[in-house]
């Protein structure tokens, strides 16, 4: 019987998801900031690099999770096992 485990062959579709999405997140986490610093005015006396970095991130990152469960919400119905109870 086939439990699932760590062995457990992914489809080609959910790895490439999960590529994009940690191309994604390696764009937003180290090279966003790296360009942000170019970014030389303030804004509410904070430079707007300060803001655009860590409030854009943040949104970025939540928006990656939300890309995430929608898109596993729908590869999961193809794959999902049908329990009838008994």
């Amino acid at each position: 019987m086939d439990d699932g485990g760590p062995t457990e062959r992914h489809d080609k579709r959910v790895l490439a998801l999960k590529a994009g999405l940690l191309a994604a997140w390696a764009l937003v986490a180290f090279g966003v900031p790296w360009f942000a610093r170019d970014l030389q005015f303030s804004v509410l006396g904070w430079p707007f690099s300060y803001w655009f970095v860590a409030q854009g991130a943040l949104l970025a990152f939540i928006a990656i999770v939300v890309v995430h469960a929608w898109a596993m919400g729908r590869l999961a119905p193809e794959d999902a096992v049908v329990d009838d109870g008994a």
